[in-house]
């Protein structure tokens, strides 16, 4: 073998060494600026083991997890913060939530100006099943819940939801995001910056195993008999105090949150059509709705007044009729499951829950 050749082994061998230690500083860099940015508390369930099982709510027995459907209720509207004007010296109050969402860092080589990044917001709001939320940092680091079109950044930040309904966050919707977070820094010269997929898998099955033991709804259908005029039932829905709330009515507490809400059985809007209908279901989607002593009586109450009304019956979930007390013993059983969702950083209501119970 040659000096040359020999030299040229040894050149070599220095190259893949210096290549590995630098993957392996960038790769400890990155570690140390995301935990610096979402520091781990040992105060948050959500971030640790998870929370005990639920106790059931419904008649039946045991709390089970159910997918969305037609008896699911539809997301509740809190009052949102407000974004500050463009321009204002304040940061936005909204930022991303380090128990239910995972972090994407996107870093600008030169300030970008928002009108240019605002054509590609609409790629970023879901990946897969999963919605993303987008947060940027102005050229005068004041921090922003959206980009404004007369403001430049000089980073972004992608927050995808580790779990919800769905199913936790999985590899190929990741994948998708890490995608999408590379592609925008191809088009305005960025780095990128996130965690290691197998941690972020972890922690979005942890989270998942959280709400699935605490996802609890209750269910009370309304009997019309005979089919009523859609135009008569949405009247008489509303004189009662139900607001619209997509294709469903809702029943709102004070702070415009949905308690409980009302469907059609065939999960048509109330003013779709000319056809009569026949049942109606109320639903109490306990995570979602604000914790109350009365959660479930409550809906009672409402479902009674309606049935007299439209001159129908009301019957539980299994098409029983309403045994005398049963609203108190549900709703002590609720009181348990407020309990521990509360615990486990995921107050009945909040838009956290409200994120993750979606």
């Amino acid at each position: 073998m040659s000096d040359l050749q020999i030299g040229l082994i040894a050149l070599g061998v220095l190259l893949i060494l210096l290549v590995l230690g630098f993957n392996w500083w960038q790769d400890r860099r990155v570690r140390r600026k995301m935990q610096s940015h979402f520091p781990t508390s040992e105060q948050d369930p959500l971030l640790g083991a998870g929370a005990a099982a639920a106790t059931g709510a419904a008649a039946g027995g045991a709390a089970v997890r159910r997918e969305p459907g037609m008896g699911d209720a539809p997301k509740a509207h809190p009052e949102q913060p407000k974004p500050v004007d463009p321009g204002s010296d304040a940061d936005d109050a909204e930022e991303p939530d380090p128990a239910c969402e995972v972090v994407i860092e996107i870093n600008f080589a030169e300030p970008v100006r928002g009108a240019d990044l605002l054509p590609y917001m609409q790629s970023l709001r879901h990946v897969g099943r999963k919605p993303m939320r987008v947060f940027a940092e102005t050229d005068q680091r004041r921090h922003r819940a959206r980009v404004h079109a007369g403001e430049s950044y000089a980073s972004m930040q992608l927050a995808v939801l580790l779990a919800n309904r769905s199913g936790p966050l999985t590899a190929i919707e990741w994948s998708q995001a890490w995608a999408r977070a590379q592609d925008m820094a191809e088009r305005f010269d960025a780095l990128i910056e996130g965690p290691d997929q197998q941690a972020v898998l972890e922690q979005a099955a942890r989270l998942d195993d959280t709400c699935a033991a605490l996802d609890t709804q209750v269910g009370l259908t309304l009997l019309l008999g005979a089919a009523q005029p859609a135009a008569e039932v949405l009247n008489v829905a509303r004189d009662a105090g139900f607001v619209a709330d997509g294709n469903r009515l809702a029943w709102p507490a004070e702070n415009g949150v949905a308690r409980f809400t009302l469907a059609r059985a065939d999960g048509a809007a109330f003013d779709a059509g000319m056809g009569g209908i026949e049942r109606l279901y109320l639903l109490l989607d306990v995570p979602c709705s604000p914790a109350d002593s009365r959660a479930f009586g409550r809906m009672v109450d409402v479902g009674r007044e309606l049935a007299a009304r439209l001159r129908a019956d009301l019957v539980d979930d299994q098409g029983k009729p309403l045994a005398d007390g049963s609203e108190s013993v549900i709703d002590e059983r609720l009181q348990v499951l407020f309990g521990q969702l509360e615990q486990a950083g995921l107050p009945a209501g909040s838009e956290r829950a409200q994120r993750v119970f979606a």
